[in-house]
């Protein structure tokens, strides 16, 4: 089969080699976003007096026809034309003749395929931002369902001190936040056209690349046709986005992993989101959570990829940038998944409320509060700290907790300690007492639901 560009070849390539070097297989899912910028690049053609009226309108015609077909599935695609640039030309020649040619006047495949990307980006950023939203929603829902609900608070996945759960819950909408932050503001350096800046030079056509920009809703253009053409950051900046965002959806479903154990019970996945064993019929696997942590690997390697493929690269477009897309797509068919996954766990988990008050109960999480009585009553709190220590050692040898232990233990160790000890030593009074901004007490857990909120309203 004649290659489009073959005039200066004297010989093809075996099918083999055709194979190797296509990125049909993959690139096709950008027919839409191909076509699209077709359309513009056409309109300008005819607005800049290169292309005439009728040829402009045939041309249309087709690439209309064809947009029609792609939606359905219905266009065939070939290895031999390589990519989804020359087989959407090539199809459009056979469906309106050799007009069809003239579509690429004053164009090279290096803008078109840097267009077709940016838009597909765009709109695939949007749709996350929307999902990212439905995660953060999901977890307000059950924040508020669980504002004075207790869970153990760890460092060093050792107890630590009691917190709310919803503050353990919004702890996430925060890191969620940020990740839709990083998000949006990439738009702002992907929402710009290359279109127009030739292979990479630019072109000796009259063409309006603003006006092309206008039409595709971009908000400028490239200065640099080099730069238009070799410019991969904004593929690596949505990358870098996805996997700070994995790492945050990886680091909950540790957790959610971890509480739906035999070991913790602290809460139990909807069986939508769970599987069994084909051999031991008691199991409740957490299935989509271990899923959504294994993947996170594949973002991060989409990320690593192109980051090493671009290094060594020279100005400008270099086959090696063919290696772009697949990591792209993949992330983004990651990422949008397991949003939509996460979603719908944290919407049905079962949280099990009376496993967690029991958890805050039966361990030495109330320990600092000690510290911190004896510290207001004026001893220092590097003291405090030695005393709160000893007793802690007294429980553990007695097999009791600090609110086990009698009044006349807590006097041996100092005269500070009163009656009113057992009241501070309650896992709610704990909690309750930690108003500094941002802290876990119920009336600032409920400040930050309210924020959250109006984030979400916005």
């Amino acid at each position: 089969m004649t290659k489009l560009w073959g005039g200066r070849f004297t010989k093809t390539a075996e099918a083999w080699v055709d194979e190797f070097g296509a990125s049909i297989g993959f690139d096709q899912q950008l027919v839409e976003e191909d076509i699209e910028g077709s359309l513009a690049h056409v309109t300008m053609l005819e607005k800049s007096g290169i292309l005439a009226n009728e040829e402009v309108e045939q041309i249309k015609k087709g690439l209309h026809i064809l947009l029609e077909k792609a939606k359905k599935g219905e266009l065939n695609y070939s290895v031999a034309n390589e990519d989804i640039h020359l087989n959407i030309e090539k199809l459009l020649i056979d469906e309106i003749g050799p007009v069809g040619g003239k579509l690429h006047t004053g164009r090279s495949r290096n803008d078109q395929v840097a267009t077709d990307m940016h838009l597909y980006l765009r709109k695939q950023t949007k749709e996350i931002l929307q999902l990212v939203k439905n995660v953060q929603a999901a977890l307000v829902e059950q924040a508020k369902q669980h504002v004075e609900t207790l869970i153990p608070g760890y460092t060093h996945l050792q107890r630590a001190q009691p917190i709310s759960f919803a503050h353990h819950l919004l702890a996430y909408f925060w890191m969620l936040e940020r990740d839709y932050g990083r998000y949006e503001d990439s738009l702002k350096r992907l929402n710009v056209s290359p279109l127009g800046a030739g292979a990479l030079a630019g072109t000796t056509f009259p063409i309006d690349r603003e006006y092309t920009a206008e039409l595709l809703g971009f908000d400028g253009i490239y200065e640099n046709s080099l730069d238009a053409v070799s410019d991969r950051d904004f593929i690596v900046e949505f990358l870098s986005a996805s996997s700070l965002l994995m790492t945050h959806l990886s680091r909950l479903c540790e957790e959610l992993i971890l509480w739906s154990s035999q070991e913790f019970q602290f809460v139990e996945m909807d069986d939508a989101f769970a599987t069994g064993s084909s051999i031991m019929p008691q199991k409740k696997n957490p299935d989509m959570a271990e899923l959504i942590r294994g993947k996170t690997g594949r973002v991060y390697g989409s990320l690593f990829s192109l980051l090493t493929v671009l290094k060594g690269l020279p100005l400008a477009y270099n086959k090696d940038m063919q290696e772009d897309k697949e990591g792209m797509f993949d992330a983004v068919k990651t990422v949008k998944g397991s949003l939509a996954i996460f979603a719908g766990m944290i919407q049905t988990m079962k949280v099990k409320e009376e496993t967690m008050t029991k958890a805050v109960h039966q361990d030495f999480s109330n320990a600092t509060e000690l510290a911190d009585y004896l510290a207001t009553k004026g001893m220092p709190f590097r003291e405090a700290h030695e005393v709160v220590g000893k007793l802690v050692l007294l429980c553990i040898e007695k097999g009791i907790y600090l609110l086990d232990l009698p009044l006349s233990d807590y006097k041996a160790a100092s005269d500070l300690f009163d009656e009113d000890i057992y009241d501070v030593l309650q896992p709610k009074t704990v909690v309750a007492r930690r108003t500094s901004a941002g802290g876990t007490g119920f009336t600032e857990v409920k400040k930050a639901i309210a924020k959250a909120e109006k984030i979400l309203a916005n």
